[in-house]
């Protein structure tokens, strides 16, 4: 097991409960900055993520990383604890594919739909909807990833 001072826990909640809570000694997430990477003892950070994977290095299997979907939502990190808060996040274990490429279709005729009848509002609640699920199609490909 890494040093005290080189972990940190990660935990990663929705509306729905807990959806991840591990420790580690890496995370990296895409904010709508750019990207980010954050180790133990980093500076403290709040910010506001973009729908993509959180990855996480966790310390009880250092070959193994941890791949998490998750559709926007908040990152804060304080004294060795990472909390993301989402509307929604899936560890691409428990993703059903099947489900996913059917959401990705249903946002694809949603958009087109949208676009025949000039709807930018539906046309913009489309496009989120396909993002989110060409993430998580994404995500699922990354299950057990090994370093």
């Amino acid at each position: 097991m890494a040093d005290q001072s080189e972990l940190m826990t990660v935990n990663i909640v929705t509306p729905d409960g807990v959806v991840y809570d591990h420790h580690a000694n890496l995370i990296v997430a895409s904010t709508i900055s750019g990207n980010i990477g954050i180790m133990s003892n980093h500076e403290p950070i709040i910010a506001p993520l973009k729908i993509d994977e959180v990855r996480v290095k966790r310390v009880d299997s250092p070959n193994h990383e941890d791949s998490i979907a998750v559709n926007g939502g908040f990152l804060e990190f304080s004294n060795n604890l990472v909390s993301i808060v989402a509307n929604s996040a899936e560890r691409a274990i428990n993703i059903d594919l099947r489900r996913a490429k059917y959401a990705k279709e249903k946002a694809e005729k949603r958009i087109q739909t949208a676009k025949e009848k000039h709807n930018v509002d539906d046309l913009n609640r489309a496009e989120v909807s396909l993002r989110k699920a060409v993430n998580r199609i994404n995500v699922s490909s990354h299950e057990d990833t090994k370093l």
